[in-house]
Formats: structure tokens, sequence, C-alpha cells
């Protein structure tokens, strides 16, 4: 490869080849891959992708359980110049067909039995790894000039949103990851969550990139059985979402002790509350950081355990090299303390949506892409949440953000989650819903009175509707439109 070529993310794999060949890279229960065996595994895999004739740019679907042979897959796609696009395993065939059909991938890699029609696919059975045994790896491979993954974003609920991810910029995403979130050559990363999500996957590359290890401990699983993968593999770094943490917060003081050691703690994918935050760190860990980001942009945003101290509402200060702004609906500036659209740049944002020029004009504008939430900053450079642009209630002309009242709401003890949307009224436009989701037995009274001591009249819930779980789509948002379907206009 030249010095003017872009590298390809698998590239670093062979460097550690050479300079840690015994290193452990990938761990699942008791099977090690050291560094070594990784990049052969994985050149293997490119060359059987391409003897059947997965070409560079080609579009190959991945829909794997949660395993090595996943790992090993979504770096050989990427070695062999081809672009990921991910596939829940746990989705029926007809949604899989659906997003065969949006980006007509030149081939999908399944589990053996999960092939669906649409698609070419390839299922990773005996046939394959017996073609992988053969395949030459010593071949040359392309550089990273090119696409790299399809960062879905809506799962299979609306219309398939993808923006095609360079190599170049999922490798400024890792930088955010080394930089900013406590990653790095030493640490081991213990995978909890799906591979699929963007999370799981993008931190677990980003390890092994860099030359750490990543250990699989795939969902389901108990708190207990995740501390102790934790404790017996040494792992040093956990991601998980608030979903997770707030079991964990659940558990007794013994159970949480492996994770007392951790080095780092992430969160992301939804917003805390303040109190969840300082539970957290007396609880499960003391170096937890929250991390604002987004599929198609990357890292927005991380709080430091430090800064929850002093601004616990916020998502933090922006993480490096990304630039944040708050615009009004014409893009002007706002200033400090003023709330409107979150907008931001830099080298890790996608460019717009593959084959959705109408979205991509939304959400893509002069550089800067804007996730849909809503923020202000205050006069420390510390960034505030308040909510989803098109969640937004409007009462009466007055508008109310949905996150303020969740957050009071879930600030109860009995509370495990909250989500609140409008509820169409011919008097005042919408009222307040809000759906809980209880922990511990608590009367709707009791919460409508928190409910009024610490916000406006305007913005306490008309009615709460106790819900035994919220709906989400297939990247476990919840999906707040199904919420409003069910309400009855007023």
């Amino acid at each position: 490869m030249n010095e003017a070529a872009v590298p390809n993310l698998a590239d670093p794999l062979a460097l550690h080849a050479r300079q840690r060949p015994t290193q452990p890279a990938l761990v699942h229960g008791g099977t090690v891959l050291d560094c070594r065996e990784l990049d052969l595994a994985v050149r293997r895999r490119a060359a059987r992708l391409q003897d059947l004739g997965v070409e560079p740019g080609g579009i190959v679907g991945i829909a794997l359980r949660d395993s090595i042979e996943h790992v090993l897959v979504l770096f050989a796609v990427a070695r062999a110049g081809a672009v990921i696009l991910p596939m829940d395993c746990r989705w029926k065939e007809f949604e899989k067909q659906r997003l065969a059909a949006h980006f007509e991938p030149a081939a999908a890699i399944v589990e053996p039995g999960g092939a669906f029609e649409g698609a070419r696919c390839i299922a990773v059975d005996e046939a394959w790894l017996a073609g992988v045994a053969t395949a030459a790896a010593d071949r040359a491979f392309p550089d990273g000039d090119r696409g790299l993954v399809m960062s879905l974003s809506s799962g299979t609920t609306g219309r398939p949103k993808g923006p095609l991810v360079s190599h170049r910029k999922f490798a400024s995403r890792f930088w955010t990851h080394w930089v900013d979130l406590g990653f790095g050559s030493r640490e081991t990363y213990i995978n909890a969550t799906p591979l699929y999500f963007g999370g799981g996957r993008a931190f677990s590359l980003s390890t092994l990139c860099c030359g750490g290890t990543v250990v699989l401990c795939p969902p389901p699983y108990t708190p207990e059985e995740l501390a102790a993968e934790v404790a017996r593999t040494g792992s040093t770094v956990l991601f998980l979402v608030p979903t997770l943490l707030r079991r964990l917060l659940e558990c007794d003081v013994a159970t949480l002790a492996p994770l007392k050691r951790l080095r780092t703690l992430v969160s992301s994918g939804s917003a805390l509350t303040a109190e969840e935050r300082v539970r957290i760190r007396e609880t499960v860990c003391p170096n937890f950081i929250e991390y604002y980001s987004s599929t198609e942009g990357g890292g927005v945003s991380v709080l430091s355990s430090q800064d929850q101290l002093r601004h616990g509402e916020s998502v933090g200060r922006p993480v490096f090299g990304v630039e944040v702004q708050i615009v009004d609906d014409a893009d002007r500036l706002q200033p400090p303390g003023s709330i409107g659209r979150i907008r931001y740049r830099g080298p890790a944002v996608a460019d717009g949506f593959y084959r959705d020029p109408e979205a991509s004009r939304e959400a893509f504008r002069d550089g800067f892409f804007y996730p849909g939430d809503l923020g202000t900053f205050n006069d420390e450079g510390y960034l505030f949440l308040k909510g989803r642009s098109k969640d937004m209630i409007i009462r009466g002309g007055i508008n109310i953000y949905p996150m303020e009242v969740e957050s009071t709401l879930m600030s109860h003890a009995a509370v495990s989650e909250a989500a609140v949307v409008g509820w169409p009224s011919r008097e005042f436009d919408e009222e307040v819903a809000a759906f809980v989701v209880r922990g511990k037995d608590v009367e709707a009274e009791a919460l409508l009175a928190l409910c009024r001591e610490r916000l406006a009249p305007y913005k306490v819930p008309r009615q709460i509707f106790f819900v035994d779980d919220l709906p989400r789509n297939s990247l476990g948002k919840v999906v707040k439109a199904r919420l409003v379907e069910g309400l009855a206009p007023l």
C-alpha cells in the first residue's frame, strides 16, 4: 500500500499480529484468539468473500449471532473493501427482506437456517468454514478509500435510513473512544450489548484496532453473570445502555463488587437522570461517564464522573474534534441559555443517507448533521438536552419538553422508566400524557403530586398510564408514535 492510500480499517490487525502476536485479542467463554490468529482469520474470510464474488464497494449484510465469527466477518468485509450492512439475526424474514430491498446487498452472511428471500445468502456453516480454511490469506486487499458501514438509524420502523460511513470517518470515531472514553491498547473491553447495535460494534472494532482485548458477553445474562465475567476476564471497560444500568441498580453490593474495579463504565443511547448518575457512581462504578452520540455522526459530547458532581443534568462538553452549535429554525446561532436545535460537524460525521436524498436534505446541511435533538449550552460550554424536536409538546401555544417531565417522574424511586408524549386535544392542541413502567408499587396520584411540586402547572401530565414495557425499535429506542396511537383525542 503506498503512503497516499487511505488505510483500511483492518490494516492495524496485521501490525498487531507482528508486534504483539500472542496477546489475547478476542475472548468468548473458553475460546481465545490472539492477535496473530485474529489477523489470519480475518484475511482468510476476506479472501473467501472475494472467491465468492464479493467486490470492493459491494454491500454485504451481516445477520449473525453475537460470536467471535461475527467479529471476524465484520473485519473480513472491511478487509475485502466491501460495505457492512448490519442486520439483526433476530428479525423476522420480512424485516430482512425490507432492508435488502432498499440497500440491495451483493450478499448476506447468515446463520445456518437463516437464509431469506431477496438476497444471496451465505450461511456460516461447515461449507463456509471449509472454504475459509483453504482461502489464500496472502493476497492483496483494497485500501480504505471507500465506504465501510451503513450505520442504520431507524431499525425496521419507518423508512430504512443508513448513512454510508467511510473507513476514514469511522477511524475518526475511534479517536473519540481513545481520547475521551478511556478505550486503549492496554484495556480489556467486555462487550455486553449486541454486535448489531452501533455502540457494541464500534467499541469492539476500535478496541481491536488499537491493540486491546475484546471479551464477548452476549445477552441475555443476569447481572450476576455479567459481574462474574468481568471478574473472570479482568475486564477494564464496559459499555451499557441505561436500561441495563437500571437493572444493576437493583443488585446488592456483593454482586456489583467486580464492576467497582472497572477503569471505565460508559453509558449511551439515551440520557439518564441526575439522580441515576449519582446512584450509578456510588453503587456500580465510580469511574462512570455518559456519552451522547448518534449513529449518523458519531460522538457529540461526554460527561465525566467529575463533571457529574457539578452538572448532573448535562450530557457534558463536546468531544475531541467536534463542533456543536445550538440554532433556531432559521439556523441562526443561539446564545447560552437559549433552547434550540442541536447541530454538529466533525471528521466522523456522515455526508448523508444512502439512497435517500429527501431525508439527507433534512438532516445534513452545510457540513452539519442535525440529530433532531433540542438542547442548550450553559456559560461553561456544557450541553443540556431538552428532548427531540419532533417530540416537543405544544400546549396552548407553550412549548413543553418531554425530557423535563420524564426526568421528574424518574426521580421517584418507584419509577423504572417513563415516556411523555403529546395527547391530541381540541382545546389545547396537545395535553401531556405520561407512560410509566413501575419498579415498585406507586399510585398515579403520588407521581402527579411530585410533578405539581417540581413543574409548572401546564407541564403536569393530564394522566399517567402504567405499562409493563415501553415499545422499542430494533435499536432499543422508545417509539413514542406507538404510544400516541393508543390515545383517543380529548
